[in-house]
């Protein structure tokens, strides 16, 4: 302590002048506007940018938590525009209830995807205690990933689109001409539209989305566009290879989608020796 006490008697001089300069300044900006303007202005602009620094680290750090908030807010609204974007029967009469197709959303995010391999999977950090069941459907803005195949307490694995053994019912979207999307197998970036008909008109650039068929996916999700037709090997069917829509290697968050008769659906398939592929 008596050496601290020596120290700053030594630096009495200092010490005294640069109190003396701060009340100098003190009375400057006290008495005389143009002086303070400008010292409370300089003074402003030093705080702002650092209290702006310490908030951009801050939302850095907290991008996970905030992309998951708005992944539910997200999954919620597409709850709500199932209602508003529902389409009309033809001749203006309500639907039967029973005929509606009854989807709900839900957010997750992926912690494992794989590429290299010829039956790809994905991990989400949702399940069965989120209301996560096998057969769910699963896309992000982007467009179709893949669908569930099977559910822990926390965690889910989907088949990825990227995965030879998975097929999804498409439809070429300016003519409604169906096949089915099923990868081959060797471009991550590339799937086949397989049993399209020869007479079907079908052009590079046309946008591929779900059928609704599979009750799987709603109808209108795209899926890709198509790369290239050929008449291929087959007889009967166009060689039709699509550029798919989503990125899988750069794909962080999705929605899960569900429809709430697809066990039925399922069901009624099984009791009619119907194999539903999708």
């Amino acid at each position: 302590m008596l050496r601290i006490l020596q120290f700053l008697y030594s630096l009495r001089s200092f010490l005294l002048f640069v109190l003396l300069e701060v009340l100098a300044i003190g009375l400057i900006v006290s008495n005389n506007s143009p002086q303070g303007a400008a010292f409370f202005n300089s003074s402003n602009a030093v705080t702002g940018s650092v209290l702006k620094t310490r908030s951009d680290v801050v939302d850095f750090f907290s991008l996970a938590e905030a992309n998951e908030a708005l992944l539910v807010e997200n999954a919620a609204l597409l709850e709500h525009l199932k209602t508003l974007n529902s389409i009309p029967d033809s001749i203006s009469i309500q639907l039967d209830s029973a005929l509606e197709a009854q989807f709900t959303f839900k957010g997750a995010r992926i912690i494992s995807n794989s590429l290299r391999f010829s039956q790809n999977h994905i991990t989400l950090n949702k399940g069965s205690k989120d209301g996560v069941k096998p057969g769910m459907g699963v896309f992000n803005e982007e467009g179709v990933i893949g669908r569930i195949k099977s559910v822990s307490e926390n965690y889910s694995v989907a088949f990825s689109l990227l995965n030879t053994e998975l097929k999804l019912s498409s439809k070429i979207k300016t003519n409604n001409s169906f096949g089915t999307t099923k990868w081959d197998g060797k471009d991550s970036e590339k799937s086949k539209l397989l049993y399209v008909p020869r007479h079907v008109t079908a052009n590079p650039g046309d946008t591929i989305v779900t059928t609704g068929f599979s009750a799987v996916f709603p109808e209108g999700i795209i899926i890709g566009i198509i790369e290239s037709v050929n008449q291929g090997e087959d007889p009967n069917f166009l060689d039709i290879v699509i550029k798919l829509s989503t990125d899988f290697s750069k794909a962080h968050y999705v929605y899960l989608v569900e429809n709430a008769r697809l066990d039925e659906i399922d069901s009624l398939h099984m009791n009619s020796d119907i194999e539903n592929e999708f």
